[in-house]
């Protein structure tokens, strides 16, 4: 008889500073623990609550998760609970983030710009 796989637990941080804890497994992927938290809104999170749980990110470490990352591959250390920041962003940064994206919208053509 296998051991059952060992529980990660998370406790997620809202913008607000609202706090909520959850419990994942390793096989969990950051758009697996959005669909959760999701469909699992936390009471008193009313104000918080979004439209879609395509839009809720996970933020660790200072890191966006990508949402195929799964718990396991972080490698949190086992039997503390581990905090990360529920954000809703509708888009990710990207990693080579076009910071001038929004400023720029008024040139004429993007074909010039990279060099």
């Amino acid at each position: 008889s296998s051991e059952p796989s060992e529980e990660v637990h998370l406790r997620l941080i809202l913008v607000s500073g609202k706090t909520q804890d959850f419990t994942f497994s390793p096989n969990d992927s950051a758009t697996d623990i959005a669909k959760h938290v999701f469909d699992h809104w936390p009471a008193g999170w009313e104000e918080e609550q979004v439209s879609s749980p395509s839009i809720l990110r996970l933020i660790f470490q200072g890191r966006f998760l990508h949402g195929n990352v799964t718990l396991g591959a972080l490698k949190l250390p086992p039997g503390r609970t581990t905090v990360m920041h529920l954000v809703a962003r509708e888009t990710l940064p990207e990693p080579n983030s076009h910071g001038q994206r929004n400023r720029e919208k008024t040139t004429e053509s993007n074909c010039c710009l990279l060099l």
